[in-house]
């Protein structure tokens, strides 16, 4: 039987995905590309970036998949737009992380006794 004292919580792992998605400096200038409009085409972000069109679509299909971005495939093109309920719930997340972080530390600190 395996131990799941030290697997995280899933809470935990869907934030460190979405972080790690705009955890690149391409990323955070293509979310806030789409957060500007109400919807994008690759080509789009192509020519704002001028970056090829395969790193483009690499960086999009890594935000699509930690949930930041929708994509709807359209004739002729497909269509990308930033997913503000996931943004929100990220900053959401964050701030409890930042929060039980601050918690944990004022419950280490009271613990500690001087001269230890």
């Amino acid at each position: 039987m395996k131990d799941n004292a030290h697997k995280p919580p899933a809470v935990d792992e869907h934030l460190a995905r979405r972080l790690c998605a705009l955890a690149h400096p391409t990323r955070l200038h293509i979310m806030q590309h789409l957060a500007a409009r109400p919807a994008c085409c690759c080509k789009d972000v192509v020519e704002c970036l001028d970056l090829a069109q395969s790193t483009v679509s690499q960086h999009l299909k890594i935000l699509v998949e930690a949930g930041l971005v929708t994509y709807k495939p359209e004739r002729p093109k497909s269509v990308y737009r930033a997913d503000f309920d996931a943004l929100a719930g990220l900053s959401t997340m964050f701030s409890d992380f930042v929060e039980s972080c601050r918690s944990a530390e004022k419950l280490s600190c009271k613990d500690m006794s001087v001269g230890d």
